[in-house]
């Protein structure tokens, strides 16, 4: 994934999607990639995000909206789209715990968008990048497509 701005990558755009949700600023996400369809979000590991005291492992729920959050970004990443997406839906098959201690980071492409749907694919990484904790697959809104106007999309 390029983060340039040949690419597409607006530092602006992937800070104000971060402040415009209140769980992506809870969570401590950053964006670390952002461009061509694709985003790459870290979360760190935080003591308050530990679903099982016993365990140490981060709650499946801080992992979803991680998940979430990146699926979101992939499509307002993507050159076709413009504006800002919603989610319609989101499967995340969860594949193991997370190492206890670590961060995951969260990589999603837009693969395939339509007028009205953008579909994503989505993988959550701790440090073990060779075995994933999680991975999704989404749809999204497409608010509109870069050269309609909204009359065009409705």
């Amino acid at each position: 994934m390029s983060t340039d701005a040949e690419s597409g990558f607006d530092p602006a755009v992937a800070a104000e999607l971060i402040l415009r949700l209140p769980q992506a600023r809870a969570l401590g996400l950053k964006i670390t990639g952002f461009g061509d369809g694709c985003a790459e979000i870290h979360m760190p590991f935080a003591a308050q995000l530990v679903g099982d005291p016993e365990t140490g492992v981060i709650h499946g729920g801080a992992v979803s909206t991680l998940m979430d959050t990146c699926g979101g970004a992939s499509v307002m990443a993507h050159r076709q789209v413009e504006g800002h997406t919603a989610t319609i839906s989101l499967r995340i098959d969860y594949l193991r715990a997370a190492t206890p201690g670590q961060g995951i980071t969260a990589r999603a492409e837009c693969h395939h968008v339509t007028r009205s749907v953008a579909f994503v694919r989505a993988v959550a990484l701790d440090e073990d990048t060779e075995r994933p904790v999680a991975m999704a697959t989404g749809t999204f809104t497409v608010p509109q497509l870069r050269g309609d106007t909204p009359e065009d999309t409705a």
